[in-house]
């Protein structure tokens, strides 16, 4: 069994983005990927299927069948049990309308004959703090937003403009090229400034390997690597930030750890450089905190925490 402080660590960790590059599934695939994910034995670390807002239609044909509700079959009604699945929805349209089509695919949803499913939370660009000041300002109490921005500058502006209102940030690790990957250095500023300002956030793109390590950009053949961050080093370097309110120095040199024993789970904690994060605290700061990462792949980091003796 994982140790508790692994458990607490990994609980809804993963949010599936199989749509999205360097997987880049068709909807019928990813739908298939994330029911068959739900009913297996690392069902726990599952979060968000992550959707854009252009595909929900696409979404509703290919998953309605595989959704939890109550349908009519051969002229009885057969009861698919679960949860509603869970939604991020990418914005790429405008937003306002955007967050007209999301009402539209709750109602719809709400209803057992058309498969459960709610969408809780969406995720969009920021140009500006403007930008977020005025979003902020027509998305609904139900939906929680993520403002993502560029982290190649300072970040405490925008950070500080969601300070105080149900909101998070949203920060890219990586991508299918070398330079989409920001530096250890600016990943831990913007978590030290998160966890300042007291704002949760997410990570997306290139974080499905456990630790930092040299890996291939994509999975074609003749793919390029890079030296890509871990999402261990991630999410313990953002437990670091916030229970120890270590710097960004020490923030940066967990980001930078290489290597399967870098970090030490038990019952009691997560061991990492000289001292040790407790398993009440990392729980509470993956619930309240460092929320998720989004990955186009839930099968390598399960892979890896096998083969790593973490699962």
């Amino acid at each position: 069994m994982p140790s508790q402080s692994a458990r607490a660590l990994l609980s809804s960790l993963v949010d599936y983005a199989g749509l999205f590059p360097p997987a880049k599934l068709e909807m019928k695939i990813a739908v298939e990927n994330f029911a068959a994910y739900l009913r297996g034995e690392h069902e726990s670390m599952l979060g968000h299927f992550i959707c854009p807002a252009s595909a929900l239609e696409d979404f509703s044909r290919e998953a309605s069948p595989l959704l939890p509700g109550t349908f009519a079959t051969s002229g009885y009604r057969e009861q698919a049990r679960g949860e509603p699945w869970s939604l991020s929805v990418i914005i790429d349209g405008p937003l306002d309308e955007d967050l007209d089509a999301i009402d539209s695919f709750n109602e719809h949803h709400g209803e057992e004959a058309n498969g459960l499913a709610v969408i809780d939370a969406i995720e969009v660009k920021a140009p500006s703090v403007d930008f977020i000041d005025a979003a902020l300002d027509i998305i609904p109490e139900y939906v929680n937003p993520y403002f993502e921005f560029p982290v190649s500058e300072d970040p405490r502006g925008f950070i500080a403009t969601l300070a105080g209102n149900q909101a998070a940030a949203k920060i890219r690790t990586g991508g299918i090229v070398p330079e989409a990957f920001p530096t250890a250095d600016q990943i831990a500023a913007f978590i030290v400034a998160c966890a300042a300002a007291d704002v949760p956030f997410k990570a997306t793109a290139g974080l499905h390997h456990m630790v930092r390590g040299e890996n291939k950009l994509t999975y074609e053949k003749d793919s390029k690597s890079c030296t890509m961050h871990g999402f261990l080093n991630v999410f313990i370097a953002a437990a670091a930030a916030k229970v120890r309110r270590s710097d960004i120095a020490t923030v940066s040199k967990i980001l930078s750890l290489t290597g399967r024993d870098a970090f030490k789970f038990t019952d009691e904690g997560v061991k990492v450089l000289d001292f040790t994060i407790d398993a009440v605290h990392l729980a509470k700061v993956r619930e309240t905190f460092a929320l998720s990462f989004g990955s186009c792949s839930f099968d390598e980091p399960v892979q890896e925490l096998t083969a790593a003796g973490i699962l």
